[in-house]
């Protein structure tokens, strides 16, 4: 990842910032900063071999954003054509992925149409997929209208969908042209939303930028609050910390696995909710890494202060550390959600999700551990069954700060 010099002169006289990730003839500009879609042709004009888009949105965020992109389109004299599918991860499925190749090929399309992702990490994973597909490969923008989208899940051309087998199974390393996150759409976003997008951010203190989860501890309450300039500052730092990750390992042949802190326990909660919304993405993940640092404990690798600071730092901030956090069960306070179901407290059918997982290598499990905060590494052959006690114990134990 750099800023080059015409970037920073940019940055100097706007407030937006401009990252660049560097993969040769596939680099491309992330720029964070407000009114990015209002402004979306300014952007796109030097990228678009003909003046022709396709915009790709779910049903919630067309109304919030759509109107916006287009009438920034029309003004620049951008043909374009919008589609919507509905809201949810449920979205992320086979059904929608063939609808839209379906619908996008009916407009007679040609490997010169541009396609945009406007939405959050389901539209972008979807989009892209979809991208990579038509016609052996379309060019596609993203534009994340979600904390998480912005700062995860839009940087780094992994996109997919999911399978009655798991998460993102299916899928395609694609990447995108540009990502222009708007950072004044996170305004519009449900506090739910937004908290479930900051546990991607903490991720990246914890993997390998302890200075910036000290930042965090300091500035996560304004991130949340909505304040303009902290949140800027968190989504341009957890870009820039994945681009440099990813610049140096596109296709997760090594280090770029580090980024799935907390996912591999995570992905198993939202397999056994069935991705029905009781457990947003980012809320596993928060869980998830909660876990994984717990478990680094008990493994002798990881000092119990820093695990206590990050679960607190997490809690504190509104996000769940364990699943009896979610909704009531167990008297857990956690914004008035309904309770998980009973099975996601059952170890073995947590093991048979995590042995689904992308990252199992010769039917070994393979998790991202910490020696520290801000020390994050990859352990590769985890016996499952130091997994399964440890989960047996864990579930069994909601954290609660002291």
């Amino acid at each position: 990842m750099t800023l080059g010099a015409s970037a920073r002169e940019a940055s100097s006289r706007s407030s937006t910032n401009c990252l660049r990730l560097d993969l040769g003839a596939r680099s491309y500009d992330i720029l964070v900063g407000p009114a990015l879609i209002q402004k979306a042709a300014e952007a796109l004009l030097p990228l678009l071999p003909q003046k022709r888009v396709i915009i790709i949105s779910d049903e919630t965020v067309a109304a919030l954003h759509l109107p916006s992109l287009e009438a920034s389109l029309q003004a620049a004299d951008i043909a374009y054509h919008s589609m919507t599918v509905p809201a949810g991860e449920a979205t992320k499925d086979f059904k929608y992925f063939q609808s839209l190749c379906e619908d996008i090929l009916a407009l007679g399309i040609d490997r010169k149409t541009m396609l945009i992702a406007l939405g959050g990490g389901v539209i972008g994973d979807l989009v892209g997929f979809v991208a990579s597909s038509l016609l052996r490969g379309l060019d596609f923008i993203q534009m994340p209208t979600t904390l998480l989208a912005q700062v995860d899940s839009s940087v780094g051309g992994k996109t997919g969908i999911n399978s009655a087998h798991g998460k993102n199974l299916i899928g395609a390393f694609h990447q995108p042209k540009l990502v222009l996150a708007d950072s004044a759409s996170l305004a519009t976003l449900p506090a739910r939303d937004l908290r479930a997008g900051y546990a991607e951010v903490v991720k990246y203190g914890l993997i390998d930028d302890p200075d910036f989860f000290t930042w965090l501890e300091e500035h996560g309450s304004a991130v949340l609050s909505g304040e303009a300039d902290a949140q800027r500052s968190a989504v341009t730092r957890s870009c820039a910390n994945k681009a440099r990750i990813v610049a140096a390992d596109e296709k997760e042949a090594g280090q770029r696995a580090l980024l799935n802190l907390g996912h591999t326990f995570g992905h198993a909660f939202e397999a056994e909710c069935g991705y029905d919304g009781r457990l947003l993405h980012g809320e596993a993940v928060a869980i998830g890494m909660a876990m994984a640092m717990d478990f680094s404990v008990s493994e002798g690798l990881c000092p119990q202060d820093d695990a206590l600071r990050a679960k607190n730092h997490m809690y504190q901030h509104g996000l769940p550390t364990h699943p009896a956090d979610m909704g009531t069960r167990r008297g857990a306070v956690q914004m008035g959600l309904a309770p998980l179901p009973d099975t996601c407290f059952d170890p073995d059918r947590l093991l048979s999700h995590m042995a689904k997982d992308k990252k199992v290598q010769d039917k070994k499990l393979v998790f991202i551990l910490t020696k520290a905060l801000g020390q994050a590494f990859i352990a590769r052959d985890v016996a499952p069954g130091k997994i399964r006690l440890f989960l047996q114990n864990w579930l069994s134990e909601p954290y609660r700060p002291s």
